[in-house]
């Protein structure tokens, strides 16, 4: 099953259980994706990374994340829109998931529903999959509504898992806003204090903040973003690890290959190779 719609202005919107198979899908770029296994398992490989999930868990990946199906034990719903339908970054406002189910980091936000948020779930696809089937002037604005309530529902199902209190409200808001400007900017500032400035925040109150959100270190967001990126420059692209360095904003490649190894205990040739020859 695959059903899909596209506007005037290149949006896409689609809802499938056979994402494995829909090749043209899977080649259309800048897809944003929820995963949500139904039945079994599956298993995935995102960003060179194997991961098994099971009935009733839940991933959200951007369009930066590669995902590759290693095996199907069961059924799954795949999710996609791409910016030109919804943009998540223009409508923070509506659904203040960036930064948080969406961000360019290799670590995803994964949950798994219970019984009550299943049912919430399945109401919210099951109108969608009605909507499909309609054609008239306002089919656009009522499938674009179903996705905003999926998403807002996914962003409360993963903030409760986090314990992400009324009174942690505030605090977390800086953290998705840190995440979106270490995304927009981690190639040119690689200090907290570059992003404390932007915040107007002092680095020892970012510090506290994650601290309370049990999260990583300010630092360590900033680290992980570059790390992910040059993974997959070296995992999906010929680049050298001098082009590599160049692209991420590095002084030269020594200073580059100190950061990868520090990140990873692998030199970066060392690490594309082990890499390929696991293929």
């Amino acid at each position: 099953m695959l059903q899909q719609y596209h506007t005037k202005l290149k949006g896409t919107l689609a809802l499938t259980d056979s994402y494995l198979t829909e090749k043209a899908l899977q080649k259309e770029k800048g897809l944003y994706k929820f995963i949500w296994v139904r039945q079994g398992s599956i298993t995935v490989e995102i960003d060179h990374q194997e991961m098994v999930l099971s009935k009733d868990d839940v991933i959200s990946l951007t369009h930066l994340q590669h995902l590759e199906f290693k095996s199907i034990e069961g059924e799954y719903m795949t999710l996609l829109f791409n910016s030109n339908f919804y943009c998540i970054y223009g409508n923070d406002h509506e659904v203040s998931c960036s930064g948080f189910l969406f961000n360019g980091s290799s670590h995803l936000v994964r949950f798994t529903l219970n019984e009550k948020e299943r049912r919430q779930l399945d109401q919210i696809t099951e109108a969608m999959e009605n909507e499909f089937t309609v054609s008239d002037s306002l089919q656009e604005e009522m499938l674009r509504i179903l996705l905003k309530r999926f998403i807002i529902q996914c962003t409360r199902i993963a903030r409760q898992r986090l314990d992400i209190t009324r009174e942690k409200e505030s605090g977390f808001e800086i953290v998705r806003q840190y995440y979106n400007l270490v995304d927009e900017h981690y190639r040119t500032k690689k200090q907290v204090q570059d992003y404390a400035d932007m915040l107007h925040k002092s680095p020892k109150t970012l510090s506290n903040i994650f601290s309370t959100c049990k999260l990583p270190s300010p630092l360590r967001v900033i680290h992980e973003r570059v790390e992910a990126e040059a993974k997959r420059l070296l995992l999906y692209s010929s680049k050298s690890a001098k082009e590599i360095a160049d692209i991420l904003g590095f002084e030269d490649q020594a200073s580059f290959s100190r950061f990868f190894k520090n990140m990873t205990g692998q030199s970066a040739v060392q690490f594309r190779n082990t890499e390929e020859g696991k293929n």
